[in-house]
């Protein structure tokens, strides 16, 4: 039986933490690192402009690194809807006014139907007590609604 990868949406959080080398973050990188030599390979793994723009506009450790290891990951189409869905995100409350970026990958990873958005943001993203209002403002919207998750989350039984 042929059994089709799961698809996953990385925000930025995920390709700087891979070369990310600062002590307060040991503990997130090293599971990043970890998950990506271990798991990478099990899904189909997507970014978007926003990643992207993101990556180039911040100021990351290793950030030419961070940079050239982003070139290989297929990049999903910016569609205008996008942006429509993430207006609606903060019109509605779900995400906060001033962070654009975190409604947009949930707006990429929403339209695109991914099975997961891997992100360590637990403030906006992956955050229980957020799920239930991500699935009512996905369902107005007639959105699928990925399973919005950390790396840790999502290893195989070991």
């Amino acid at each position: 039986m042929c059994r089709l990868k799961k698809t996953i949406y990385l925000d930025t959080t995920i390709p700087s933490y891979l070369f990310d080398e600062r002590k307060e973050l040991k503990y997130p990188c090293d599971i990043t690192k970890e998950w990506w030599e271990e798991e990478s390979q099990n899904f189909n793994i997507f970014i978007s402009v926003e990643t992207i723009a993101e990556l180039n506009s911040g100021n990351y450790p290793r950030k030419t690194e961070i940079l050239d290891f982003i070139h290989n990951i297929k990049q999903l189409q910016t569609e205008k809807a996008i942006k429509d869905i993430a207006l609606f995100y903060i019109k509605n409350k779900l995400m906060p006014n001033e962070i654009l970026g975190d409604a947009i990958h949930l707006a990429y990873a929403s339209y695109y139907k991914m099975d997961y958005l891997l992100t360590w943001n637990c403030n906006h993203l992956a955050n229980a007590n957020k799920k239930q209002h991500i699935k009512i403002i996905n369902s107005k919207l007639d959105l699928f609604t990925p399973e919005i998750t950390t790396p840790l989350e999502l290893f195989t039984e070991r």
